[in-house]
């Protein structure tokens, strides 16, 4: 239903996609994507990883990631997820990058950070969290994983 008049939305096209558009008001809503702030967090020479507890992925390995609040710093929100998925304080020293692909909803902006307090441990929305040597990480939760990990071990030797 149309966020300004309530009425029913069927979709148009529009700028040369099919859009929901008011059927009263002619409102446009546009399906933005969400923010995914996440974080490679090395510690002796090891990746930190939580194994999910949620899908997709469940019962596999990532880094520490989640959505970003609407008006949080996106800075903020990797460091909030750090902390509650892997139970440690950590600093961001770099954004590693920002990666989207054709048809994801979701745009991933991935920092790497140290480890300044706190101690591993699961958070609710993760099985486990343990570090991982990166000649013998877990099965991971998503394929992109792979690509993110090999960029980030290459800007590191």
């Amino acid at each position: 239903f149309c966020h300004r008049c309530g009425s029913r939305m069927a979709p148009q096209q529009r700028e040369g996609k099919a859009r929901p558009v008011c059927t009263s008001c002619g409102a446009v809503h546009f399906l933005d994507p969400k923010v995914v702030a996440g974080v490679i967090i090395p510690v002796d020479g090891k990746l930190v990883m939580i194994k999910r507890n949620l899908e997709p992925g469940m019962g596999r390995w990532t880094f520490p990631a989640g959505f970003v609040d609407r008006g949080e710093v996106v800075e903020d929100a990797a460091v909030r997820e750090a902390k509650e998925e892997t139970g440690l304080d950590v600093e961001l020293t770099r954004l590693l990058g920002i990666f989207s692909r054709t048809g994801d909803t979701n745009i991933l902006v991935v920092y790497e950070g140290r480890v300044v307090g706190g101690t591993l441990e699961a958070g609710d929305e993760a099985q486990d969290a343990g570090a991982f040597a990166l000649d013998d990480l877990p099965p991971l939760a998503f394929q992109r994983d792979v690509g993110i990990i090999d960029q980030w071990r290459n800007k590191v030797d």
